[in-house]
């Protein structure tokens, strides 16, 4: 592949190694997901402002993938079981429900990434000083800092109940 050509996302696996990282140190991963995408299939009395939280803990749900193109499992909601499908472009953060760490992910649309076979036209670089850093606002329920991890490959997940 070369350098003209845009990869596909790394959402997928920075939510796994987040998941991972969550679990091992015994806390209880929550997903941030946009329910206004397309495809995502989540308890409309849930929503809220748009979005929905989910409890992705091995104790609150069955049947967990994470996938390269979506999540998917069943959980109960107000004891009734249903299944939850939510495309990787919905998943706005992935965090600690008990100290809010975790990551957050910039808005991208379904069908951002190009085809291998396409290629893009050659974007205009920046001019650049030298090294910078920005501000990221998060939204009041994730809290917590944004931790950068290395992606882990690994598509059905269980973390130790």
């Amino acid at each position: 592949m070369s350098n003209t050509e845009k990869m596909t996302s790394n959402r997928p696996y920075l939510v796994r190694a987040m998941y991972d990282w969550i679990c091992d140190n015994g806390l209880t991963p929550y997903l941030l997901v946009d329910a206004g995408q397309n495809g995502v299939r989540v308890p409309i009395h849930a929503i809220k402002d748009g979005q929905i939280v989910l409890n992705v803990a091995v104790r609150a749900v069955s049947d967990l993938e994470l996938g390269n193109d979506r999540v998917r499992f069943h959980a109960r909601f107000g004891g009734v079981s249903q299944h939850v499908d939510v495309p990787m472009p919905a998943v706005l953060a992935i965090y600690a429900q008990e100290n809010g760490q975790g990551m957050m992910f910039p808005v991208e649309a379904e069908g951002d990434v190009l085809p291998s076979s396409e290629t893009p036209a050659e974007p205009e670089k920046p001019v650049r000083k030298g090294p910078g850093l920005r501000i990221v606002n998060r939204p009041a329920d994730v809290g917590g800092q944004v931790t950068t991890i290395l992606p882990h490959s690994s598509f059905r997940i269980g973390c130790p109940a």
